[in-house]
């Protein structure tokens, strides 16, 4: 996801999928423990994609127009 299209999303659903990312990371962090995961560099790109999400939703919040 780029921030383009996070901008473009409604609130309600740029919340579910931060939800989602997050369960998303979650997993993944998990996998990577048991070393179950094959291609980490899959934890930065989720965990930057979380970053997004959130800074989108406080932006909001705070009423900042981009």
């Amino acid at each position: 996801m780029n921030t383009a299209e996070l901008r473009a999303k409604p609130t309600e659903e740029l919340e579910s999928d931060l939800n989602d990312l997050e369960e998303g990371l979650f997993s993944l962090k998990f996998r990577n423990v048991l070393s179950q995961l094959d291609d980490t560099s899959q934890l930065k790109k989720v965990r930057r994609n979380v970053a997004r999400a959130k800074t989108i939703l406080r932006e909001r919040s705070l009423g900042i127009e981009r």
